[in-house]
């Protein structure tokens, strides 16, 4: 979605719903793109006597938008652009050096959140780093998929029933996890 403001509607409407934040990125898109969205975004939720925590996102490291040596330096000015524009969080999916979180985090206000990477250290080093936010992202799925995928293609392969059952969550509980006050 482009235009600002049906973003703006569409995000009130599941702020009034109770919905506490977005992750909203900029892609390949200008960062003036993003920032009239969270403006938008901003007033509309004013409007409605809501708010949502806006975490911007931007793609600088994850699409290589800038060359190395220049990524910190992008992702400040965006950031710098995303805060004045009313975000409350950034989002620097890809970003992986040490010097570089140290160096983004310092530099803004926003609290920084990365994405989850073989190469990081555990969430607890991360936050010594600066790091507020550690998202999984897609890996949690994609090895779910990896391990169906493995248990399938066996399973067709040698007909065993034993190892689909080997690590399984016992049915009560992931029955369990559907209750409504599992979230509590």
């Amino acid at each position: 979605m482009d235009d600002p403001k049906a973003v703006a509607e569409l995000v009130a409407r599941l702020a009034g719903m109770g919905v506490a934040g977005i992750n909203l990125e900029d892609g390949n898109a200008s960062p003036g793109q993003l920032c009239a969205k969270i403006e938008a975004i901003k007033g509309a939720c004013a409007q409605g006597g809501t708010d949502v925590f806006i975490n911007a996102r931007t793609d600088v490291y994850l699409r290589g938008l800038a060359p190395a040596a220049e990524r910190v330096e992008k992702t400040l000015e965006r950031a710098s652009l995303y805060g004045a524009a009313g975000a409350d969080g950034l989002f620097v999916p890809g970003i992986c050096d040490h010097g570089d979180i140290a160096a983004v985090a310092s530099g803004t206000s926003l609290p920084l959140n990365v994405l989850a990477r073989a190469s990081l250290p555990g969430a607890a080093e991360l936050q010594t780093w600066g790091v507020r936010r550690l998202s999984a992202g897609s890996d949690i799925a994609e090895s779910v998929y990896r391990r169906v995928a493995v248990l399938a293609r066996d399973f067709l392969r040698d007909g065993l029933s034993a190892p689909l059952s080997a690590d399984a969550m016992p049915y009560p509980e992931l029955n369990a996890l559907f209750a409504r006050d599992a979230q509590a």
